[in-house]
């Protein structure tokens, strides 16, 4: 469509556009139709998996679509698209393809991969997530229900999906059984604090929940949902879990809660046992577990009546909060009559007499009441035998709710913690200090357990949560993305500001010590929240017995699907059996389970004691949504877009600080315990979970982090106290693409330890158009090797046309930055002497060259194969160091490294030395061991004399031999077969040489062995020069053997023969020989030749490692 003047795109504005072109067969307009897309299986879009939690399919209609349907591309079931559109006839195929061709043909190869906007926009619409409550498993409580029923769209809204739920989920237990003794404990001051200080956490943790729910879809699984795909699969499953302990647990302090109002408050006869503390806890226990298995057997026969019911929970909450407010209200002018007895300044349990006074009047007689009869012993009138504190003060009577404008919050301002024991006591009365008999202890209001600040923060804590309900809920909302954060704010706000009032209002309103009363003793065990709502205590009680029997079920209900999310996404394998549930999706063995922790809660039995475990665990898991959002936002990180515009890192941080704080402050000891279940599973999902990508945050920080350090790396050099051998390893391939030499990779996570870098390479000759997939099979087999050595580190594989080429191509370029490889390992070529290709030894002398031209160390491992596997151990031995020239220090610091692995431990380390005969041997010797003292390395020390002897006879022989052979590989270029036979001729005459076979080098052509027969393409004359050239070959040959020996090369001889024998005549039972390496010759003519040298140089010996050093210092003596 054309763009009108108004639409051109200019360059210096700052707006984005994105233009969307829809081809039609017609030039006039056609209005768009609905979108519809029916999705087929085909295999090429497995690759295409970028959009987290949208499966995709391929876009092409099956040609059943309407009539309105314009442009989707359809398949002829072989690969041949075409295209349906309503204006073109189906049955003209060559308009249809010259339609297609003229609109889209730059494109039809790759639909397949590369869907249409139109249809990906189409199946973006049609896309809806899987919610976290039980609409999707009330729908299915019949299999043929569910296929009569169409999928509804989501249509709750910000009020009847976030923000209700959010109240229902955060007002709970604490706020009717807890807080008014709170307040008498702690006065309003702290108490503000406390409720302040919960409330800004959970408020700034909604914050960074809301920036993270609004940064796209959250499936089910909510928080989890959110943590584990911000900050990755490990600190996901840590968190998750922690977030479902701590909802399971919630399920055990709802139930207990409810105990606790059933059998205090509203039928106190049903308990089973009687008597002290124990029996009220026992009760609690029985109870409890009843009371636990009937709300499971709720839960697994169906969510819906959970559902159905929660709206009348909610109710209860809003009925028993609103009560109390008018009875705040009405107390100014009509406070509630409840008296509580008072002996001197001590309380008195009200319900274990009927009378508040020592004597009661029966008409004109005064007689003993029942509180004489149950301080004194006898009811005679006289004061002897009473105890002492009843005989010396008074009895009296004061309200219990004096009422809002009493002035009774002055004494209510300051806390009154007390001790396990001891007794509540009004200050302001008047009493005689005397102590009375601790037999009349249970007569007297006392506290049941101790109390600080921190005890009352961990038992406080629990009534904030429940903030995740709304983005629980996402899927059923009609735009998540504005109700979530709007929603849950609001009910934070809500609830901060009933409580906070709430602390006031009970300061203002009620007695001081009636306050501190947990249980109601003092008001004839009546709820303390209770007689000061209006019209009745038992709104109150009713009301606060509803609503936590429906948070119950609901943290029963939410607990197991939190768990079938987490066992679902498969990072924690111990979990998977508890992914699968009934037919309809209802998560049975996950409701088991959870049915079993929270019996452990409830066995604890104590209201109190739960609150903080639970507590940890909330904020453990608030404490990670705040460092996810805060990654995010610090990484910037692209897919970082969230709608929620109002959030900040720092708030973040400070919402982190302050989880962080809030664990230590409530219960140091529970906060040590839940960071190290959390450290723990971390650790599990880390070593032993599911790989998973999920783009996550810590992975970005990594990135980030990685980027920074390299970053500083780049500034120079390491220094020499930081030199450690960052190893390319050379790897060959087979023919099937195995690794050929395994035992090199063992030997490099020998060496290595762990520690620094490790790049694996390996070449492999062909095109790179042509080879690649071979290359990723190559890398995936070498990556598995790795994995079986125990190799930490990266693998790289190369496609050259040269395998020199290659090899050079990664001795340059592998690394990045600071992180780049200064050490190489590669392997020796094996037969190289008997071999038909000779580009094995020369790739290996080119490889020298590129690493000495680099400045690279260089290890060749000799006899790999002989070397030890990581689960060998030698318990003894010698690791011997063949110090000829100084190299940097690489031959002193390599037998130290590898002695770090349990491998080498155990072996002893020798270093010999050779001295010439000018040499003060005994000097040397001195000034060797003071050297390695100063290094710090343990090793014996030996300096071998070598004596300037004539050159033998064996030498000059060898050295002959090999210039012989070297000098026929040269001249000759020979058929297979006569060079078979030719060199039968050399060895008749030598025993001792082997020799290797005739071939050309790489970049030039190797000749076809020729035969007999006259070939069809050869002329007489080329056939008859061919018959001459072969018959002139024994005269060359003869000349061969004429040749004298190369004085330079008789002395290296001579140097590798007696280098040799010393080095095998100390050193033949040692475990493992290390020595320098000799350079290659300047001139590539002598190549062969020093191949030979080395030969020589290391026969006999089980196992060398041959090591060349980087040209720099890589040990020293300095701290």
């Amino acid at each position: 469509m054309p763009a009108s003047p108004g639409q051109q795109l200019y360059p210096d504005r700052a707006a984005c556009r994105f233009v969307v072109l829809r081809t039609t067969g017609q030039h006039e307009a056609v209005e768009p139709p609905p979108p519809a897309v029916v999705p087929v299986e085909d295999s090429a879009q497995s690759n295409y998996d970028s959009l987290e939690g949208i499966n995709w399919v391929d876009y092409r209609d099956t040609g059943q679509g309407y009539p309105g349907h314009t442009d989707t591309v359809s398949s002829d079931g072989h690969g041949n698209h075409k295209e349906n559109s309503p204006f073109l006839n189906n049955t003209d195929t060559a308009k249809r393809n010259d339609y297609y061709d003229r609109n889209l043909a730059l494109f039809e190869e790759e639909l397949d991969i590369r869907p249409k906007v139109s249809s990906l926009l189409s199946r973006l619409v049609s896309y809806t997530n899987i919610t976290q409550g039980a609409k999707e498993h009330e729908e299915a409580e019949s299999a043929e229900a569910s296929r009569k029923k169409m999928p509804k769209s989501p249509s709750m809204g910000t009020l009847m999906g976030v923000y209700l739920p959010c109240l229902q989920n955060i007002f709970g237990v604490i706020l009717f059984l807890r807080l008014t003794w709170m307040v008498g404990t702690a006065g309003i001051l702290q108490s503000f604090f406390i409720v302040l200080m919960c409330c800004s956490c959970t408020l700034l943790t909604a914050i960074s929940m809301s920036a993270i729910a609004t940064n796209g879809v959250v499936p089910a699984g909510g928080s989890y949902f959110m943590i584990s795909r911000s900050l990755g699969p490990e600190f996901g499953g840590a968190v998750g879990l922690c977030f479902y302990l701590g909802t399971t647990f919630a399920a055990a302090m709802y139930i207990l809660g409810a105990i606790e109002i059933l059998l205090k408050y509203i039928v106190p006869q049903a308990a089973v046992f009687h008597g002290g503390e124990s029996a009220l806890l026992n009760n609690m226990r029985v109870y409890g577990t009843i009371f636990l298995s009937l709300m499971a057997l709720v839960v697994f026969v169906g969510v819906k009546y959970v559902n159905k019911f929660a709206s009348l929970f909610l109710a209860c909450v809003i009925i028993s909060i609103v009560s109390i407010y008018a009875g705040a209200v009405k107390s100014i002018f009509d406070p509630p009559e409840f008296p509580i007895c008072m002996l001197g300044n001590r309380t008195l349990v009200r319900d274990l007499f009927d009378i508040c006074g020592k004597t009661v009047t029966v008409g004109n007689e005064t007689m003993a009441s029942q509180l004489w009869e149950n301080f004194c012993s006898s009811g005679n009138m006289t004061t002897h035998q009473c105890d002492a504190f009843f005989a010396h003060n008074n009895v009296t009577e004061i309200r219990g709710i004096p009422g809002l404008a009493s002035g009774i919050i002055r004494e209510n301002m300051w806390s009154f913690y007390l001790q396990k024991g001891q007794i509540l006591e009004k200050a302001s009365l008047p009493s005689t200090d005397v102590h009375g008999s601790a037999e009349n202890s249970h007569l007297y209001v006392s506290a049941d357990i101790a109390t600080s600040f921190t005890v009352l923060v961990g038992i406080f804590f629990p009534s904030v949560t429940g903030i995740m309900a709304g983005s629980n809920r996402s899927g059923d909302l009609k735009d998540a993305q504005k109700s979530i954060p709007v929603g849950t704010i609001l009910a934070i706000i809500t609830t901060s500001l009933v409580y906070l009032s709430s602390v006031v209002l009970f300061g203002a309103c009620v007695e001081g010590a009636v306050l501190r009363d947990k249980f109601g003793d003092a008001v004839s065990k009546n709820l303390v929240v209770g007689i000061l709502s209006w019209p009745s205590p038992w709104v109150i009680v009713i009301g606060s017995f509803f609503s936590t029997v429906g948070a119950g079920l609901q943290s029963l209900t939410g607990a197991p699907r939190l768990l079938q999310a987490i066992a679902k996404d498969n990072i924690i394998p111990f979990l998977r059996v508890f992914g699968h549930g009934k037919a309809n999706g209802e998560p049975t063995w996950a409701l088991l389970l959870t049915g079993l922790i929270a019996e452990l809660g409830i066995l604890i039995a104590s209201l109190d004691m739960v609150a903080p475990i639970l507590s940890m665990f909330f904020l453990m898991c608030y404490l990670f949504v705040n460092l996810a959002c805060a990654v995010q936002t610090l990484l910037r990180t692209p897919n970082w877009r969230p709608r929620f515009k109002y959030y900040h890192w720092a708030l973040s941080f400070l919402g982190m600080s302050m989880c962080l704080a809030l664990m230590f402050i409530s219960s140091w000891y529970y906060a040590i315990v839940a960071m190290v279940i959390a450290g723990m599973i971390y650790k599990y999902i880390e070593y032993q979970g599911a790989e998973k990508e999920w783009g996550d945050g810590i992975r970005g920080l990594s990135l980030s982090a990685a980027r920074y350090a390299l970053l500083r790396l780049e500034a120079g050099p390491p220094h020499t106290k930081n030199w450690r051998p960052q190893l390319l390893v050379l790897l060959k391939l087979d023919e099937d693409l195995h690794v050929k030499y395994p035992r090199l990779l063992t030997f490099a996570s020998q060496l290595k330890a762990g520690k620094g870098l490790t790049i694996v390479g390996s070449v492999i000759q062909g095109n790179f158009l042509d080879n690649y997939g071979e290359a990723q099979a190559a890398e995936q087999a070498i990556k598995n090797m790795m994995e079986i050595e125990k190799v930490k580190g990266f693998c790289q594989v190369v496609i050259g046309a040269k395998v020199r080429e290659g090899i050079a191509h990664l001795i340059q370029s592998c690394g990045l930055g600071g992180m780049k490889h200064n050490t190489v390992v590669m392997g020796w070529p094996y037969g190289w002497r008997q071999s038909e290709d000779p580009r094995a030894w020369k790739t290996f002398i080119n490889t020298v060259r590129c690493t000495t031209a680099g400045h690279l160390a260089l290890m060749v491992p000799k006899n790999v194969s002989f070397y030890p596997g990581n689960h060998e151990r030698f318990s003894d031995g010698h690791i011997d160091v063949w110090w000829i020239v100084h190299d940097g220090g690489m031959l002193m610091l390599l037998p130290f490294l590898l002695k770090q692995h349990k491998v080498w431990r155990k072996c002893k380390m020798r270093i010999f030395t050779v001295a010439q005969m000018d040499d003060n041997s005994i000097q040397m010797k001195k000034d060797l061991a003071t050297f390695l003292y100063q290094l710090r390395i343990e090793a014996e020390v030996e300096v071998v004399e070598m004596h300037n002897s004539d050159i033998s006879a064996y030498t000059y022989e060898r050295t002959l031999m090999m210039e012989q052979r070297s000098q026929m590989l040269r001249q000759m270029r020979l058929s297979s077969t006569e060079r078979d036979r030719e060199a039968q001729l050399v060895k008749d005459r030598n025993s001792v040489i082997r020799m290797g076979s005739l071939y050309s080098d790489e970049e030039e052509e190797v000749v076809e062995p020729v035969s007999e027969k006259i070939q069809m393409t050869w002329t007489k004359e080329k056939y008859d020069a061919e018959r001459r050239n072969r018959n002139n070959a024994p005269e060359n040959f003869r000349e061969l053997i004429a040749i004298k020996p190369d004085q330079s090369n008789v002395r290296r001889m001579h140097t590798a023969v007696k280098l040799n024998e010393v080095i095998v005549n100390r050193s033949h039972d040692a475990r493992l020989v290390l020595l320098n390496m000799p350079g290659p010759p300047r001139n590539s003519d002598g190549d062969e030749n020093y191949m030979e040298f080395l030969e020589v140089l290391t026969e006999g010996l089980e196992r060398v490692l041959l090591v060349r050093g980087g040209g720099r210092e890589v040990i020293t003596i300095y701290s």
